[in-house]
């Protein structure tokens, strides 16, 4: 969904401006926590460094692939709200 050409996004009846911002953060909730459920004994900064270097990553290749996409500094906050927010759900969800 994140190298999707940005032309198809908008033929959805619940696409609005800034849902990709969510989607963003949806899609990095869910890559956090199934990073940490597939590697549960991963330090703190080495998960964030490999999230974050996967966002930028995922930035690139947007602006790069010239789908009408753009590599954009909140597209990346969102990606780093996600993945912290993901790692925090597991954590929340191995308490139980």
């Amino acid at each position: 969904m994140l190298l999707r050409p940005g032309s198809q996004n908008v033929d959805y009846w619940f696409v609005f401006q800034g849902i990709d911002k969510i989607i963003h953060l949806s899609t990095f909730i869910v890559l956090g926590f199934s990073f940490m459920a597939a590697f549960p004994k991963t330090r703190f900064s080495n998960f964030l460094m490999i999230m974050f270097i996967y966002a930028v990553l995922t930035e690139i290749l947007q602006d790069q692939m010239n789908l009408g996409r753009s590599m954009e500094l909140y597209d990346l906050l969102a990606d780093t709200a996600g993945v912290l927010l993901g790692r925090l759900l597991f954590n929340k969800t191995k308490q139980f």
